[in-house]
Formats: C-alpha cells, sequence, structure tokens
C-alpha cells in the first residue's frame, strides 16, 4: 500500500492540478472562446469517436499488459519481446479498423447528417487522432506495468490540456481558421503520444525487438483467449461511455452534446482520486493474484474502497452545494446540464463505493463475467436513453446512466463476493454516507451570500470543515487519519 499511496498522492497532485486546467478550459473559456455550440461539441465528439476507434484498434492489449507482464518483466532480456507484442499487433489492428471505418462512412452520413453535420463533414479528422490515442493507451498501460505512472499523469492530466488551451487560443484570436483549429487540436491531442516514447528511451526500456521466447512465457492459448474476452470487453464499455453522446447528436444536435459533456466533465472531478491510485494498484492486483496472496487483495478492495468513497464524497458535496455558482460563471444555456451533475455524480459515487471489482475481475480468471455485464450494460444504456433522450433531453441522458451504472456496479460486486469471497463495505462505509448527509444539511442551511465568489469559498469551507472534522475525529478512514499525521510531521506541525 506504500507504493500505491506514493505515487496515488503524486497522481492526484497532477491530475488536480490538470482537473483545474480542465475545468477553466471546458466550463470557463471554451464556451466563451468558442461560442458556436456546435463546433465545440464537435471537439468533444471527435475525442470520443477517437476513445472507441483506439479500443477496437486494441484488440485487448491494454489489459493483456496488466495482467500478463508480470510473467514477462525481466529487464535483462528486455522483457521477451513484450512491448513488440503490444505494439505490433494493435497496429495491424488499427489498419483493419480504419478500412471498416472508411467503409461505414454512408451510415455515419445517414444517422448524424440531418441534426449534427460537422461530424460528417470533419470525418476523417478522426483517423489520425485515434492512431495517436491508441499509441498513447498502449503505452500508458506499459509504462504502468513498470510501476511508471506519475510522468502519464502529468502528461495526460495536465500538459496535454495546456495544449489544447493553446490551441483554442489560436482559433478564437484569429490565427487560424476552424479546419486548421482542429489540426492542431489533433497535434495537442497527439503530443503526448510521442513525448511517452521519449520517456520510454529516457528510462531505457524502450524495447521494440521481438524477443527470442517470447510465446513460451506463457501460453500464447490463454493469452488469446483473455485478450480476445478483453477486447470484446473495452470495446463494448468505450461504447457505453459513447452510446449517449452519439444518440443525443442524432436527436438534439452536436449543441447538446457540448451542454451534456460540459456537465459530464464537472463530474468527472469526483473520480481523479480513484484514477490516481488505480493506476498503481492495477499491477500490484496482478501481483496479488500471482501470488495466490487473497487475504492481502481483500485488504486492498476495502482500503482502496474506504479512501475513494472519503475523498470522493466530499468533492460531490463540493459540486452539488455549489451548482449554482457553477452556472452563474458560464453561458446561460450550459444550465441545461444541471441534472447532468446530479445523476452522473451519484453514478460516480457509486462506482467509488463499489471499489476495484473491475480490476479484479479483469485480472482474474472470471474475467468473462466482466464482458457479459459490459454487453448487458449496452443494451440497458441503449434500450434507455431510446426512452429517455427524446421526452428529456440531456437529463434523460444522464439518468439512463445512472440507474445502468448502478445496476452494472452491483452485478460485479455480487460476482467477485462469491467467487472471491471478498467484498468493499463496512460500517464505515455508512458512516461515510452519514456524514456526508450532515454536510450537506450545514450548507443547505447557509443563505446564499450577495457576492458569487465569497458564496463558494464559505460554502465550500463550511462542507470541507463538518466533513473533514467528523472523518477525522471519528476515525473513519485510518489511511486518511494516518496520511494526514505524515503529513503534518513532514512539515515539522506535529510530533
Amino acid at each position: 500500500m506504500d507504493v500505491i499511496r506514493k505515487q496515488g498522492f503524486l497522481n492526484t497532485i497532477i491530475s488536480y492540478a490538470g482537473m483545474v486546467i480542465g475545468y477553466v478550459n471546458l466550463v470557463l473559456l471554451f464556451p466563451v472562446l468558442i461560442p458556436d455550440a456546435d463546433e465545440l461539441g464537435l471537439t468533444r465528439f471527435l475525442v470520443s469517436v477517437a476513445a472507441i476507434y483506439s479500443q477496437f484498434a486494441a484488440l485487448g492489449f491494454t489489459n493483456i499488459s496488466a495482467k500478463y507482464f508480470p510473467y514477462f518483466r525481466d529487464r535483462d532480456k528486455k522483457h521477451h519481446g513484450f512491448l513488440f507484442l503490444m505494439l505490433a499487433i494493435p497496429l495491424l489492428g488499427f489498419a483493419v479498423v480504419t478500412g471498416l471505418f472508411v467503409l461505414l462512412k454512408p451510415a455515419v452520413v445517414d444517422y448524424f447528417g440531418k441534426n449534427s453535420p460537422l461530424a460528417v463533414e470533419y470525418y476523417y479528422y478522426i483517423i489520425p487522432l485515434s492512431f495517436f490515442t491508441l499509441l498513447f493507451i498502449l503505452l500508458d498501460a506499459y509504462l504502468r506495468s513498470l510501476y511508471k505512472t506519475v510522468v502519464q499523469s502529468f502528461l495526460k492530466d495536465f500538459l496535454e490540456r495546456i495544449l489544447m488551451l493553446a490551441a483554442v487560443l489560436c482559433y478564437a484570436w484569429g490565427w487560424v481558421d476552424f479546419q486548421w483549429f482542429l489540426v492542431i487540436f489533433i497535434g495537442a491531442n497527439s503530443a503526448i503520444s510521442l513525448i511517452s516514447i521519449v520517456y520510454l528511451l529516457w528510462l531505457r526500456q524502450f524495447f521494440v525487438t521481438p524477443g527470442r521466447g517470447m510465446f513460451q512465457v506463457v501460453r500464447m492459448k490463454e493469452v488469446v483467449q483473455y485478450g480476445l474476452y478483453s477486447f470484446m470487453g473495452n470495446v463494448s464499455s468505450s461504447i457505453i461511455s459513447f452510446i449517449d453522446q452519439a444518440m443525443i447528436a442524432h436527436y438534439l444536435g452536436l449543441d447538446g452534446v457540448a451542454y451534456y459533456t460540459t456537465g459530464y466533465f464537472i463530474t468527472s472531478a469526483i473520480m481523479v482520486p480513484s484514477r490516481g491510485l488505480n493506476k498503481i494498484a492495477s499491477p500490484q492486483v496482478a501481483d496479488f493474484f500471482k501470488s495466490g496472496n487473497m487475504a492481502g487483495l481483500a485488504k486492498l478492495y476495502k482500503n482502496m474502497t474506504r479512501v475513494n468513497m472519503v475523498v470522493g464524497f466530499l468533492l460531490f458535496l463540493g459540486i452539488w452545494c455549489n451548482v449554482d455558482n457553477i452556472f452563474a460563471l458560464m453561458p446561460k444555456d450550459f444550465s441545461q446540464g444541471r441534472y447532468v451533475i446530479l445523476f452522473m455524480g451519484l453514478s460516480r459515487l457509486f462506482d467509488l463505493a463499489t471499489g476495484i471489482n473491475g480490476m479484479i475481475l479483469l485480472t482474474s480468471n472470471k474475467y468473462r463475467y466482466d464482458l457479459y455485464f459490459n454487453l448487458l450494460m449496452m443494451a440497458l444504456v441503449v434500450y434507455t436513453n431510446y426512452l429517455l433522450i427524446p421526452p428529456y433531453g440531456i437529463s434523460g441522458a444522464a439518468f439512463a446512466s445512472m440507474v445502468v451504472f448502478i445496476i452494472y456496479n452491483f452485478f460485479r460486486v455480487m460476482v467477485v463476493a462469491k467467487f472471491f469471497k471478498m467484498q468493499p463495505f463496512g460500517w464505515d462505509s455508512l458512516l461515510i454516507v452519514l456524514i456526508s448527509g450532515l454536510a450537506f444539511g450545514a450548507s443547505w442551511l447557509l443563505p446564499q451570500l450577495p457576492y458569487l465568489l465569497l458564496d463558494i469559498a464559505v460554502r465550500s469551507i463550511l462542507i470541507t470543515v463538518v466533513y473533514g472534522g467528523l472523518i477525522v475525529a471519528l476515525k473513519v478512514s485510518p489511511e486518511v487519519n494516518n496520511g494526514i499525521r505524515k503529513t503534518l510531521l513532514r512539515f515539522g506541525f506535529a510530533k
């Protein structure tokens, strides 16, 4: 847990710095600098499509790295050519997917042409963006297996957002037209992939030659079988996260995508701590399975859940109790995303409360269940969005996603409990929920202050004092208390 705590802390610091920049970009600046909501929606639509495209091409190799790299790890033997396998096969997959992508253009024109014509006009811009997205996720998975996560967090969560801001400013100041802006925008998203290669070269871990015994380290039949299930699981998971945007673009247009994704992004702050911890926890879960240390895995499962809940609930309270203040800083039309924030925030809280169940399933020999759940979830997302988007717009899409995510995570927890005799909950979980209710009540009793920034500051401090004070005083999370004590010791405020 010490390795997780150290790198998780650094990842979280970087992620929150990036989150601040992302918030300034997507919530405050981009809606003003790109006043055409269709153009703004297109940038987010392209990124979402590239994520699915790259998962199709990756063929499950991002998860293969987490599960099987411990068996290949041997620096003297250049990890038996593992990176060569990780890059060569997905790049072949990319060539195949690109061919299909070109052939499918008429169907895309038919689906999006009426309400989202920009998605059709800039269709082929998705190809280079998807290539570099694929390259980054492969290199990121490899570096996570090497327990090197901090630089990747900096590149993805911080540098990429700075470069995106530079691209938007070039367009807003009239230096380039919208077409060239998209070229620069794609370049900003692609640069982090090239820097990752430089980082691997600096680490002397960029082993791209095939290894002699790379097919003997682990039975290739097992790897291929796992990769197939992992591929289908990743693809279905990516499709799930994209379905709501695609259906909003079809029914409401790209401006609806802009409003929806802005609310969605605001709630993503809730997940930042878990992402920082999960990046380094993933290879540790694989090591626990390799060594058969199920007691250690069960302890990690509970600890990760407790820490993620403590931080996640505080962040949700900070966002939802300030939701009116947030929209006061934005153009009026974006307030349509109010209930997107509520429903997606609750969905993310449930995701945090169910811990690393997905990681456990994917790393274990029960990985097939994660695919089954993804396929079920995909069907439910399509059906619920079909029912709720036409009458309720983007709020209906968010409510549909919340219901489906809760069902999905509930089933995953049940499967982990059945097969591995472990679950993430305890009385401390209920106590965190009760403390959250008290902090929300304190904010609700506070009247609206006359100045916007003053209200944000006072309300946020009140929530933090009530919530944080009770969490520490009642010792709900030993990990949080120990982290605070070590921080105070480091700066000389405690003995």
